[in-house]
């Protein structure tokens, strides 16, 4: 080569040492941010996918965070409502030993009483003070609001969980498909003269709440014999009524008190014929029958006057009234909203969601408008003790430890089956998107030292045919001497 003006080798060997020193840039820029994307220019696909990929795991660790704190909530709540179920089991003993009259004296009796408003006062401060976050927990702040429930038709409503549409509300539809009976066996007795007689026996009768074992003489009238029976109801659960069968004729109905299929009469002749003649031994039971129940066309599950209803939207317990579940009909009402929303999954909808609603607790609210309610328990109302109206106080406190319970257990439900489990699966698929998001994204530190190296030594050799480069026109200065 014989020209000076344009030395072509060093222009090629410039353009090969820029190439090789860009490559070396880019080696270097990659181990020091440890990224082999760094700019949408160094792989335009690869940094599409990635970004959808970290997006993928900022809303995955969100859903794992948002169902920790759910956990803390739910668990702050789980706790209190611990201590209201130790408070309630001593109100419980206390009610018992009250009961026992004749082995305490008037002053333990007021002593009790006390400790009775104590304990309601106990409730009424933990319900109104348990909080996460400043937010109150079990005072009612977080239970749903209801409108339109009819109370001739339904005695209390308990929403546990429900999808309220935003902006509206949710109706709900409660049919009562079959009406619920009492257990009932009818005797027909003998007629003489326009009234019906016993012979001599001696029965067993049996009920939900006890036994009791009754003697008649020979020709004992169906009266007598229902008056008799009337006077151990509380004790049997069985009442008994006199009715006309077939004109003169008169017959024996004996009815338990309750509803449904635990409820039951038992009438076993130990002698002689009862009413009926031919008996004699022949133990007779009838068995009631649960109402029919259907809660938005989803079947219920009901035990006496209870019906529960349960899905993944809608989680509900209610109390019919006596005439309501025995007669075939519906009933509606609305839930307006409240309750307590929780956002386990990355995707904002309601199947990624848990809807809680924690219930008051407080003394004017634990118990139903059936069996009464807590706080008639203080000095000077219905139930305290001076009153010694001591079942129906049991059964209040017991309705309560019920309820108490029972929210306990679905809460229990709720950690145990949806939020831990979905915190186990979000970490599963967290590890995954992050994986797939790395090999993606991340620079291979084995591959880029290898890959540093060889541009290290082409930059140098490439800077060493420059050098040649520039120094080959030279040799045209031989030919001027």
């Amino acid at each position: 080569m014989t020209r000076i003006n344009t030395n072509v080798p060093a222009i090629r060997a410039i353009n090969r040492l820029d190439v090789n020193q860009r490559d070396l840039n880019l080696r270097l820029k990659r181990l020091a941010t440890g990224l082999r994307i760094n700019a949408g220019r160094d792989d335009p696909a690869g940094l599409i996918i990635s970004e959808l990929l970290r997006s993928d795991a900022r809303t995955l660790q969100q859903a794992i965070d948002n169902s920790t704190r759910a956990n803390f909530v739910i668990a702050t709540a789980e706790g209190a409502m611990n201590e209201l179920s130790a408070q309630l089991l001593e109100l419980q003993s206390l009610i018992v030993e009250t009961s026992n009259k004749a082995g305490i004296t008037q002053g333990e009796l007021e002593a009790n009483q006390l400790a009775v408003d104590s304990i309601l006062d106990s409730i009424d401060r933990i319900a109104s003070t348990t909080a996460f976050a400043g937010k109150k927990l079990i005072d009612g702040s977080l239970s749903y609001t209801l409108s339109g429930v009819v109370p001739s038709a339904l005695g209390s409503v308990s929403v546990f969980a429900a999808h309220v549409p935003l902006g509206g509300t949710r109706e709900v539809d409660v049919r009562v498909t079959q009406s619920a009976q009492t257990a009932q066996i009818t005797m027909v007795g003998q007629n003489s003269g326009g009234v019906s007689l016993v012979s001599a026996t001696t029965i067993e009768l049996k009920g939900t709440l006890g036994r009791q074992v009754l003697s008649f003489a020979d020709g004992t009238t169906l009266a007598e014999v229902r008056t008799a029976i009337n006077g151990t109801t509380d004790l049997t659960g069985v009442s008994a009524v006199v009715s006309s069968v077939g004109g003169a004729a008169s017959a024996l109905l004996l009815n338990s008190q309750s509803l449904g299929a635990k409820a039951f009469v038992s009438v076993e002749p130990i002698s002689g014929n009862f009413v009926e003649s031919g008996n004699t031994g022949t133990t007779i039971r009838r068995v009631g029958v649960e109402a029919g129940v259907l809660v938005n066309g989803q079947i219920a599950a009901v035990k006496g006057l209870r019906a529960d209803v349960r899905s993944s939207l809608f989680d509900a317990r209610v109390f019919l009234t006596q005439g309501f579940a025995q007669t075939i009909g519906s009933t509606t009402f609305h839930v307006t909203g409240g309750g307590a929303l929780f956002q386990l999954t990355p995707e904002v909808s309601p199947s990624g969601q848990v809807f809680v609603g924690f219930a008051p607790f407080t003394s004017t609210k634990l118990g139903n408008s059936q069996v009464g309610l807590l706080h008639t328990l203080r000095s000077g109302s219905t139930n305290d003790l001076v009153s010694e109206n001591f079942p129906t106080a049991q059964d209040i406190v017991s309705e309560a430890i019920n309820q108490v319970a029972s929210l306990r257990g679905r809460l229990g439900s709720v950690q145990r089956s949806h939020i831990d489990a979905n915190i186990e699966s979000q970490k599963v698929a967290l590890e995954n998107v992050t994986a797939s998001e790395s090999i993606i994204r991340d620079a291979e530190v084995a591959v880029e030292v290898s890959a540093l190296t060889r541009a290290q030594i082409l930059v140098q050799s490439t800077q060493s045919v420059l050098e040649i480069a520039n120094a080959a026109p030279q040799s045209v200065l031989s030919l001027l001497r």
